[in-house]
Order: structure tokens, then C-alpha cells, then sequence
């Protein structure tokens, strides 16, 4: 059985040199991930066009992305439990960076694919090692919370800096310079991690991969990630989504085996029942879906029923981007700390739901200020719960398992993206082209079919937004941790400030 060096969560431990920088660092790792995915979506017609590719095999430069970096966050955090965080770290971020300078220079569609495919897994591995990092920067309390708080903000700016920078790299220096901007910034986080970063060689007494559950794994989210994405563009009806979807099951279904007999598992089942872990997770999972699939249709009705160029719809999504910074920011720290992550939870998933109902107003001859009431509610749900998923999820963390709570909820949450978008676009697509069928002037009514369409999925999400709550009261409240962990966090925020 794999054994820990403390029976009990980390409530203290000596000052990490130059915190300041670490913290700094262990943001731009995520930053580069964050901003790579909204970029890219600015620049993707512009790319599609040079290449004379289908809208739908455009698709893949966002899906091989996502299928690499969701299959390897939880095996990337877990070799950082057991090999140390230092090296990992490094690694992902020059893969990543490297990838990046690779895809700029792409002489064909087939090349950049694999560009963003190796991009992913420099994510997945800079990004999940650069939560643990933060985990054992800040041990869990109030400062946590906080720290996280200004983590999301950060994060949340650029998001919404990575779109309008999208939009005037594109256009004035081309779509590869949206590959070349990654370079810079990676090789300085690069250098700086190799000089700053502490070294850790490893944090599990006889720690040893356990590589059948590895591979199982790995390879059963792969597959999953990839039946999710193949049915977002073509459907769930489609066997291209079916059968990878399938075998994914079962091959999960045999991870769940190895681990239950391993003597060292890469997941120890124990873990998912600890506190809050469970629960967490699969909120996550519900959360993480509603978000990415209701933000896409929100971004498609201003463009394509209201008639918005790119720029005005991005402008339009930047008061969702401010709740996101503020809320996010200080709001959601200040929440949790006053309720509770079991009552922050319940009040974000409680707003998501409102909002996603208050959406399901949109017609083909509505306005901006009639979405924006619940575009607000859903943000400012999104803003608060996004930060108290993470402090539920790594509540009760033991030294050794820093990669092994961040792999799980940031696959939890990215298993969400392409889920949420599979249901909501299936659900959107089933109720529009019912409508074209019925309708007495087809070329008319496409709006009407569209809006028709997203106003099922919004129904949709607000009831997959019901089911968060159910989990949300079902969540235990994590245990608060001493003094001397409090008092120890002060003094690290301090030093940060």
C-alpha cells in the first residue's frame, strides 16, 4: 500500500526561498495555457482559409490540444508526487514553448495539428505540476483562499487579454504570430524556474509509477476526450464518437480494477473518498460542462444571430471577464471564507442555473441588453465557484499528494469542456433542424431554427446546473486547519505582497 510521510493534511512547512517569483511563475505556467486557448479561437477562420481546410477538420487545431493535455494531467501530476515538481515543471513549459515556436512555423495543416498536439501535452504537464507547486506554496486556510483568489483573477484577465491579443495579432502580423507570442514568454518562465524553483526530489516513501494503471489510464481518457470531441462536431450518433467512447469505458472500467489490487496505485480509491474530494470532482465535472458550453453559444448568438463582427462580440464578453477578475479575484476568497466552500458552492452552482434559464429569453430579433441580466448571473456564479472547487478540491491534502489533487480536478474540469459542448451542441442541433423540418419557409427561419436550438441547451444546462446543486449539498465541509497554519500563510502573503 502506498504510504505518505505524514498520516495528516500539511498544515505548515519551512518558508519557500523567493515566493514572490515561484508564485509569479506558477501563474504564467497556467497564463500560457489560458491565453493559447482563447487565441487560438480568434485566429482559427484565418487559419482555415490559408489552409483551405473544412470548418470541421479546423476544429482538430482545438481538439488535438485537448485530447493530449486531458489525457495527461493526472498521470503528469502524479510522476511529479513521485520524481519531484522542479524538473516536470520545466519540462512541460519547454515542450510547450518549443511546440509553439514549431507551429508558428508549419508548412502544412497536418504539422500544426501536431504542434498543438505536443502543445497539449506541455500543458497538461507545466500546468497540473504548476497546481501542486501552488499547493505547497500556500498550505490550505484563509491565505489559500485568498492567494487563489488572486490566481483566478489573473488568469480570468487573460483569457480576455488572449482574445482581443488574438484579434490584433492576426490581423496585423498574421495567424502565426498567435504561435510566436507563446516563445518568448516561455523561454524567460523556462530560465527563471531553473534558477528559482526549489528542488524537490520526490515527496512518496518508495514511490514507484504504477505503469499498468498509467497506461490504462492515459489511454482511456485519450479516448474518451477524443469520442467527446468527435461528437461535439458530428454528433453522438456518429460512430466515430460511439466507438472511442466505448472503448474508453472499458478501458476505465480496467483502470478501476488495477487500482484496487495495486500495492502503489497511480489514483488510490481511498483518496476520492476522502472529505470533500468526491464531491468536488464531479462538480467540477457538471461545472466545467455548463461553462465552456454556454459560453460558445453565447458567442455564437452574437455573431451569427445578432449580427456582431468578432471584435464587438468580444467586447460584449468582457463584463463576464471583469465579474471573472473581481469576483474571482477577492470575491469568491471572502465567501468561502465567511460561509464556507459547501455554501460558496451551492450559491455559484444556485447563480450558474439562473442564469442558463434567464439566457433561454434569446430570439433572432433580441438584443444585447436582454442576454446580458443572465450572462451577469452566470458569471458571477462561475467567478465565485470556479476558485471554491480548487479549495474543496485540495482540502485535506497530505505531503506527496500536491500533483495528485491538482491532476484530478483539472481533469476533472477539462473532461467537462468537450462533455458540455458534445450534450449542449447535440441537444442544440436535434431541436434546430426539428424546427427547419416543420417550418413553412426554410431559408427564412434558420435564425428562428438556431435560436430555437440554444434555447434547448440552455434548458439543458440549467438542469445539469440543478444536478450541481444536488452534488453541492451532498459536499462535506472541509475540516479548518490550525493556527499555526494560518499564522504560517499570513507571513507567505505577506512576503508576496
Amino acid at each position: 500500500m502506498e504510504t505518505n510521510e505524514a498520516s495528516s493534511p500539511r498544515v505548515s512547512s519551512n518558508p519557500i526561498p523567493y515566493a514572490k517569483i515561484v508564485f509569479a511563475l506558477v501563474i504564467t505556467a497556467v497564463f500560457l495555457d489560458v491565453v493559447d486557448f482563447s487565441i487560438i479561437q480568434v485566429a482559427l477562420p484565418t487559419i482555415r482559409d490559408q489552409f483551405a481546410v473544412s470548418l470541421a477538420d479546423s476544429q482538430w487545431l482545438i481538439g488535438a490540444y485537448g485530447i493530449t493535455m486531458a489525457g495527461l494531467l493526472m498521470l503528469s501530476g502524479r510522476i511529479g508526487d513521485i520524481y519531484g515538481q522542479k524538473k516536470l515543471f520545466i519540462i512541460g513549459i519547454l515542450l510547450f514553448t518549443v511546440s509553439s515556436l514549431s507551429g508558428g512555423l508549419a508548412p502544412s495543416f497536418l504539422f500544426l495539428i501536431a504542434s498543438r498536439a505536443v502543445q497539449g501535452i506541455g500543458a497538461a504537464i507545466s500546468s497540473v505540476t504548476a497546481l501542486a507547486i501552488f499547493i505547497e506554496l500556500f498550505p490550505e486556510g484563509r491565505e489559500r483562499n485568498r492567494a487563489l483568489g488572486i490566481f483566478v483573477a489573473v488568469l480570468s484577465a487573460g483569457f480576455a487579454a488572449g482574445s482581443v491579443a488574438g484579434g490584433v495579432l492576426t490581423v496585423v502580423f498574421g495567424w502565426r504570430s498567435v504561435m510566436f507570442v507563446n516563445v518568448p514568454i516561455g523561454a524567460v518562465a523556462a530560465i527563471l524556474s531553473q534558477k528559482f524553483l526549489t528542488e524537490n526530489k520526490g515527496r512518496l516513501i518508495n514511490g514507484r509509477l504504477d505503469i499498468p494503471g498509467a497506461l490504462s489510464l492515459t489511454s482511456g481518457l485519450i479516448l474518451l476526450v477524443y469520442g467527446l470531441t468527435n461528437a461535439g462536431n458530428y454528433g453522438f450518433s456518429n460512430l466515430s464518437a460511439i466507438l472511442p467512447t466505448l472503448l474508453s469505458l472499458i478501458v476505465l472500467g480496467g483502470f478501476v480494477a488495477i487500482e484496487s489490487r495495486s500495492k502503489a496505485p497511480l489514483v488510490p480509491l481511498g483518496f476520492l473518498r476522502r472529505g470533500a474530494v468526491l464531491s468536488a470532482n464531479v462538480l467540477g465535472l457538471i461545472v466545467g460542462a455548463i461553462v465552456v458550453g454556454l459560453t460558445f453559444i453565447f458567442t455564437v448568438y452574437l455573431q451569427q444571430i445578432l449580427g456582431y463582427s468578432p471584435l464587438y462580440a468580444g467586447l460584449g464578453s468582457l463584463p463576464g471577464a471583469i465579474i471573472f477578475f473581481i469576483g474571482g479575484g477577492w470575491g469568491s476568497a471572502r465567501v468561502v471564507n465567511r460561509f464556507g466552500v459547501k455554501r460558496a458552492l451551492l450559491g455559484a452552482t444556485a447563480l450558474i442555473t439562473l442564469g442558463s434559464l434567464l439566457l433561454t429569453i434569446i430570439s433572432p430579433h433580441g438584443t444585447y441588453l436582454d442576454v446580458l441580466p443572465g450572462f451577469i448571473l452566470f458569471a458571477i456564479g462561475g467567478s465565485i465557484g470556479m476558485p471554491a472547487l480548487n479549495i474543496a478540491a485540495f482540502a485535506g491534502t497530505k505531503p506527496g499528494e500536491e500533483g495528485l489533487a491538482s491532476g484530478l480536478i483539472s481533469t476533472s474540469m477539462r473532461i467537462g469542456f468537450p462533455l458540455g459542448l458534445a450534450m449542449l451542441l447535440t441537444v442544440a442541433g436535434g431541436a434546430a433542424g426539428s424546427a427547419a423540418i416543420g417550418a413553412s419557409d426554410p431559408s427564412a427561419s434558420v435564425a428562428g431554427a438556431i435560436v430555437l436550438g440554444f434555447r434547448y441547451a440552455l434548458l439543458a444546462a440549467a438542469v445539469l446546473g440543478i444536478v450541481g446543486v444536488l452534488v453541492a449539498l451532498r459536499l462535506k465541509e472541509p475540516e479548518k486547519p490550525n493556527q499555526e497554519s494560518s499564522e504560517s500563510n499570513e507571513m507567505k502573503l505577506e512576503e508576496l505582497r
